[in-house]
């Protein structure tokens, strides 16, 4: 049985990408849950299923007899996709314990009961059936105790001619898990800045995609304040991407020059609508017409952001797993959920009809509410409990045990360009959506996936017919899960996005051209 962390690992590391994925020890594979709350759309299958190729073979046994993993190989490459993926989570005979046993006496016979392959051997060996190593993964058991031991035996390491160093990582891990494939493929290296973390918004747009791509072989991903040193002669396409940068006068056009000189391409991420930021009173587009190019999450604010870089790309923002649902477990109780920043203008004029149906509902509607303090000190009703501004899993806990979320939104400028997040977040967790026309109406099948307001009179009538009929609400919220399930997953925008960064990385010296050229009609010059 594999421990939790082994079936996290495995989970994060079969690439999200997959389709079709075959596990040799048939549906007892511990990692499969997570990893299908990831990817909704993917598949085991069985070898003899009349499948011509799967996307990926997990082996995840940690075999202790590496003639038999080697030889279920053989057996299982031929079903294998030419770019797909052989995932081996394998015991490590390197392991520091292994040898400190052997040392004492008190360890295995070698050659009598084989302790696995080392991560050089399983190299070397899948080397020899045509196979190309994407990485090697370790997850460290006693890095301490592994260094100790390493450097009580540093004088025998260094008369065999093994660095010490060196030996103390390899030996620290008692299994890895390495990935492979018949195609090589290009190195990609992504890397990205993030915000204070503040409402998800670092979370949704930073953090969970670099996790996503990171599941793809060959690409690496890390949060980073500035770009790694690089070598322009190792075949790595290397993104660096800005979030929200406040690139400002000299000062932001030297960065941005440095970015560009240390081989990346720079790419500037931004998801609202840039004009009510101060910065931009400052010379704060630079940081888009200075960027090699930008990624937003709508189509609206991609034509107001192609203004500054006709290179933009549009990721709409998508949950990156679908949680336990625990809500509609009694009829007669339900929980309104409001977590949102700077939304007082918005929910002003609907208070009235909320304090109303409180009064009517009592105990039956209760109030979730995270960060907005105002919105909870009006609620006249002892049926509510506040949270303040917290991090995005606390967030989602909240969010994921409430039956309605409310989603209001004035028709402006700003809010016309914002993305339809808080209902994706929402309906993945099967919460009803109770949501403005505005942003949501585009993307809420009203009546069926969420319940769309137009003025408080609505509000009212929408808000009362839910707290009523409970059963109709738990198969809106339903539909609007599976419409997640089929249409915003993370998982579906990783090998669009590694796709266009590599197009990206294949046009750099156009796009580093058209960079300068920008930057010198805004009036800078190139250092």
């Amino acid at each position: 049985m594999q421990n939790t962390a082994i079936a996290d690992m495995l989970a994060q590391r079969v690439p999200m990408t997959a389709g079709t994925i075959f596990h040799p020890a048939g549906d007892n594979a511990s990692w499969w849950p997570e990893y299908r709350a990831m990817n909704p759309r993917a598949r085991l299958v069985d070898k003899d299923a009349g499948h011509d190729s799967v996307d990926c073979i997990v082996y995840d046994g940690v075999p202790e007899h590496s003639g038999d993993l080697l030889a279920a190989i053989r057996q299982h490459l031929d079903l294998l996709a030419p770019d797909g993926v052989i995932i081996i989570h394998m015991a490590n005979s390197d392991y520091w314990r292994n040898t400190e046993a052997l040392l004492l006496g008190t360890g295995p016979i070698p050659g009598q009961t084989p302790a696995g392959l080392s991560p050089r051997q399983i190299q070397l060996e899948l080397e020899r059936l045509g196979l190309t190593i994407h990485d090697i993964t370790a997850a460290p058991d006693e890095p301490e105790a592994a260094s100790r031991f390493a450097e009580a035996i540093a004088p025998s390491l260094r008369a065999l001619g093994a660095d010490p160093a060196e030996y103390a990582v390899r030996s620290a891990s008692k299994s890895v898990i390495v990935r492979a494939g018949k195609t090589p493929r290009q190195r990609l290296s992504v890397s990205g800045t993030m915000l204070s973390p503040v409402g998800g918004v670092s979370d949704v747009r930073v953090v969970l995609p670099l996790r996503a791509l990171a599941t793809e072989p060959a690409i690496v991903t890390r949060i980073a304040t500035a770009p790694e040193d690089s070598n322009p002669h190792d075949g790595v396409a290397r993104i660096f991407v800005l979030h929200r940068p406040a690139m400002i006068g000299a000062a932001g056009l030297d960065a941005l020059n440095s970015m560009a000189k240390s081989g990346h391409v720079i790419v500037t991420e931004f998801d609202d609508l840039p004009d009510i930021f101060e910065m931009m009173r400052h010379g704060g587009a630079l940081g888009f017409y200075g960027a090699h190019a930008i990624q937003t999450s709508t189509v609206k604010l991609a034509e107001r952001l192609r203004e500054y870089c006709p290179e933009i790309a549009v990721f709409p923002n998508a949950v990156t797993s679908l949680p336990d649902v625990v809500n509609f477990r009694d009829p007669n109780r339900l929980t309104f959920f409001f977590g949102a920043l700077n939304r007082e203008r918005d929910w002003r004029d609907l208070m009235p009809v909320l304090n109303e149906i409180a009064g009517i509902a009592g105990d039956r509607l209760r109030f979730e509410v995270v960060h907005d303090s105002q919105f909870f000190q009006a609620l006249e009703t002892p049926h509510k409990r506040f949270t303040p501004t917290c991090d995005y899993e606390t967030y989602q806990a909240l969010l994921v045990q409430s039956e309605i979320s409310f989603m209001p939104l004035l028709d402006t400028p700003f809010s016309r360009a914002k993305s339809d997040l808080k209902f994706v977040e929402a309906a993945s967790c099967r919460t009803v959506a109770l949501a403005s026309h505005v942003v949501y109406g585009n993307s809420i099948d009203d009546g069926r996936t969420g319940f769309l307001f137009r003025d408080p009179v609505e509000l009212r009538s929408r808000l009362l017919r839910l707290i009523a009929l409970p059963t109709i609400a738990r198969g809106i919220a339903g539909a609007a899960r599976q419409y997640v399930i089929d249409e915003r997953m993370l998982a579906y925008q990783v090998a669009p996005r590694a796709a266009w960064y590599r197009s990206l990385w294949a046009r750099r010296e156009e796009l580093e051209e058209a960079r300068r050229e920008r930057i010198g009609r805004m009036g800078a010059t190139i250092a």
